[in-house]
């Protein structure tokens, strides 16, 4: 591996903190008491003390992150927005009518459902304003629940949303639908006549080993009713240099997204990462089926974490692990769907068989 030699690597702690181009901190941090996010602080430090060091994707979102997102979608290289917002304009009115219906009333007469839509990990919301707007067509108007981790994004989405597309009326909740209680996720109830469609599109449940994605899937379920549905889309396994490709953009956005994490801890936890020290690598994993994503240290350092009382020693070469991305066989994600106990009611692919949204119905 090529040495890199950095000469500032030795300068005192207050003069890399002045740099905010290197360190990503904000000035008059160091001698500050921190507001620390607990969840924060507690998967920051079990993920660096682990081995090998890994850190939660979820921390890639503050408002630097979801930034660099979006950015990131509309980049020729990524692949996943543009082929699953083409299956969503082909296709959205028939998904949307798979999901509504149809039910029994009381006379036991067929007759479609109302919807209510759901998205876990929404964002900015972009391609769900496609089956939003067919939600509207269909019903008049629409009740819409984004949930995500990033206030910042839910404002801008509901804004947005709200300002576009008459009809919808727009309720977001701040909250990480990633942990919880094993009796499923908590979702506001729905009214007579009404199901809930989840979604949960962008690939996002390929951020997750098989057996957490299982885990989330049957949350998912068993929070919901029969006759509700889950609108999954996952990215399905193609050539690799398409893959690595769209993981390390020639723009660096990526790149860019990826050492965010860093910034944020030097903000959040009064550490002391030298971001020029680190360097974005993207992996196919090829015996997982995933791609990783590392932040790789360029040289021999320690990196300290005021806040925690942390110290943690990097060797050249070594890595912080900070996201998995599976890809998954035509057919896999309709398999784990019926494994978490829902009913198969739709399934729809690009051209090329790069991308697949199925949809699922809580029996």
């Amino acid at each position: 591996m090529t040495t890199f030699v950095f000469p500032t690597i030795a300068l005192q702690t207050e003069e890399r903190a002045a740099d905010k181009r290197v360190t990503g901190k904000r000035d008059g941090r160091l001698d500050a008491k921190l507001d620390i996010d607990q969840r924060v602080a507690e998967a920051v430090r079990r993920g660096l003390s682990s081995r090998p060091r890994r850190l939660p994707p979820w921390l890639f979102y503050d408002q630097a992150g979801s930034r660099l997102f979006d950015e990131i979608t509309g980049r020729p290289e990524y692949y996943l927005t543009r082929t699953e917002r083409g299956i969503l304009a082909a296709h959205a009115q028939a998904m949307i009518a798979r999901a509504a219906g149809p039910a029994r009333n009381q006379r036991g007469a067929n007759h479609p459902s109302r919807l209510r839509i759901t998205e876990l990990g929404a964002g900015s919301a972009d391609k769900t304003r496609l089956l939003l707007k067919a939600v509207v067509e269909r019903q008049g108007h629409v009740l819409y629940e984004p949930v995500d981790v990033s206030a910042s994004a839910l404002d801008a989405a509901r804004e947005r949303i709200e300002r576009e597309i008459a009809g919808v009326v727009v309720a977001p909740r701040v909250m990480d639908y990633t942990h919880g209680s094993r009796r499923g996720l908590k979702f506001e109830p729905t009214h007579a006549g009404e199901r809930r469609l989840v979604l949960y599109i962008g690939s996002s449940i390929g951020n997750f080993d098989p057996p957490e994605a299982m885990r989330l899937l049957k949350r998912v379920r068993a929070g919901l009713k029969p006759g509700d549905g889950l609108l999954l889309g996952v990215d399905l396994v193609k050539d690799e240099a398409a893959l690595l490709v769209a993981y390390d953009d020639v723009a660096g956005v990526t790149a860019d997204f990826n050492l965010n994490l860093l910034t944020r801890l030097n903000r959040e936890l009064d550490a002391d990462f030298y971001l020029e020290s680190f360097e974005h690598r993207a992996i196919w994993n090829q015996t997982e089926s995933r791609i990783e994503m590392h932040l790789e240290s360029r040289i021999a350092q320690k990196v300290r974490l005021a806040a925690l009382n942390l110290e943690v020693d990097f060797a050249e070469g070594e890595t912080i692990h900070t996201e998995n991305s599976y890809k998954y066989l035509p057919g896999q994600a309709e398999t784990m769907l019926a494994e978490a106990g829902f009913a198969a009611a739709g399934s729809w692919t690009d051209d090329r068989g790069w991308f697949n949204v199925c949809l699922g119905r809580a029996e």
